[in-house]
């Protein structure tokens, strides 16, 4: 199964994630792009990107769309692709999310998305004095 990964996210926030988690893992196991959306932005060019980018990454699996904050620009943007067929979205992407979205590559867009939620929720933690020494 080939799912397209699309982030849409403040400014670089997307792409130093990319790189983090390529860096990382040593390899992007999944056809993706990145839109920054910087200050002054369209939504509806940002839209129309958005939908450019769907066609180019859907290769007949769907696409899974990463956000960072919801409610933001970028997040409203990607909550526009969610009535669309195999588009999945998922807002608050951190790097732990990344990851878990790239380890499992050959999921289908459900399980991905979902796959994304775990990782993003799993990665969160108060970190408690003397830990990690």
């Amino acid at each position: 199964m080939t799912i397209g990964l699309l982030i849409v996210t403040h400014e670089n926030i997307g792409n130093a994630l990319i790189e983090s988690a390529t860096t990382t893992l040593g390899m992007c196991p999944m056809a993706l792009e990145v839109i920054a959306v910087t200050t002054g932005c369209d939504p509806d060019c940002l839209l129309e990107t958005s939908l450019a980018a769907l066609k180019r990454l859907d290769k007949g699996h769907g696409v899974l769309v990463l956000t960072d904050m919801y409610g933001s620009t970028p997040s409203n943007v990607a909550n526009r692709l969610c009535g669309l067929e195999r588009v999945a979205v998922v807002a608050g992407v951190n790097l732990p999310m990344l990851i878990r979205v790239l380890n499992y590559p050959d999921l289908g867009l459900d399980e991905l998305a979902q796959k994304a939620m775990s990782g993003g929720r799993d990665g969160i933690f108060v970190c408690e004095r003397g830990e990690g020494h």
